[in-house]
C-alpha cells in the first residue's frame, strides 16, 4: 500500500508492505469494562492478514449475515527497524512513525471460533492511513471515532492498559517484527455497529483521518 510518511518537515512516499499485523485485544481499560472483562495480565496478541489492509478513501465491505460488524478505532505502530527481543526502554527507537487503524471485527464469528483470524480477517477489515507520523510520543493522544459524523468513541492513549514500548517489547519476544510491520494497540470503548452507506472516521492527534465508507461484500 502506499502511503505518506511525515517525518518533521519533510514528506516522502514508501510502500508499505508489512509482513505481519499483530493485533491488540482488551488494551483500554473503560473497554474491558465495556466487553464485561477483566484487565488482562498480559497482552492479548492476535494476527491479521496483509489482505486486510486499505487505505483510507477506499470501501470497507461488510459480508452479509452478521448480526455485528463493529468499528475499533486504533493507533497503529508501524515497525522501522528489524526487532527481536527489544527491550522496553530502547522500543521506541525502532518504531518507524503511528498511523490510524480501524480494526473492524465480525462480534458473531468472534463468539462461534472463540478466536480472532475470521473475525478479523476478512479484505478490507483493516483500513490504515491517512499518513505515518514520525516523532509523536505514544503515551497521551487524543483517539476518536466518528459514525455518520457523530462521535462514537472518545478517549487518549493515557488509558492504555499496556503501553506502547510494553507492547513492542512483549511482541519482540515472541516473535521478530520486520521494518513494516503494524501492531494496533486496542480499541477505547464505544465500539458499535457498520452497516452499508456509513461513512467511520478515525481521528488521532498529530496523525490526522482515516476515512472510509462502508458498502455490502459484493
Amino acid at each position: 500500500m502506499r502511503i505518506s510518511l511525515v517525518r518533521g518537515s519533510s514528506t516522502e512516499h514508501i510502500d508499505l508492505v508489512p509482513s505481519k499485523i499483530i493485533g491488540i485485544g482488551v488494551n483500554y481499560r473503560a473497554h474491558a469494562t465495556e466487553m464485561g472483562k477483566g484487565l488482562p495480565e498480559e497482552p492479548l496478541m492476535f494476527l491479521k492478514p496483509r489482505s486486510a489492509m486499505i487505505a483510507s478513501g477506499e470501501p470497507i465491505e461488510r459480508p452479509a449475515g452478521y448480526e455485528r460488524v463493529d468499528y475499533e478505532g486504533e493507533l497503529g505502530v508501524v515497525i522501522g527497524h528489524r526487532a527481536r527481543q527489544v527491550s522496553r526502554e530502547r522500543a521506541l527507537e525502532v518504531v518507524m512513525g503511528f498511523v490510524c487503524v480501524n480494526d473492524v471485527s465480525v462480534r458473531d464469528l468472534q463468539k462461534r471460533d472463540g478466536q480472532f483470524t475470521r473475525a478479523k480477517g476478512f479484505d478490507t477489515f483493516c483500513p490504515i492511513g491517512p499518513r505515518i507520523v514520525a516523532g509523536l510520543d505514544p503515551s497521551k493522544l487524543a483517539i476518536a471515532t466518528r459514525v455518520n459524523g457523530a462521535l462514537k468513541q472518545d478517549s487518549s492513549t493515557s488509558d492504555l492498559i499496556f503501553d506502547v514500548p510494553t507492547l513492542i517489547a512483549f511482541v519482540s519476544r515472541h516473535m521478530t517484527l520486520e521494518v513494516g510491520d503494524v501492531i494496533t494497540t486496542g480499541t477505547p470503548s464505544g465500539v458499535g455497529n457498520l452497516t452499508p452507506g456509513d461513512e467511520v472516521e478515525v481521528e488521532i492527534e498529530g496523525i490526522g483521518i482515516l476515512k472510509n465508507s462502508v458498502i455490502a461484500r459484493p
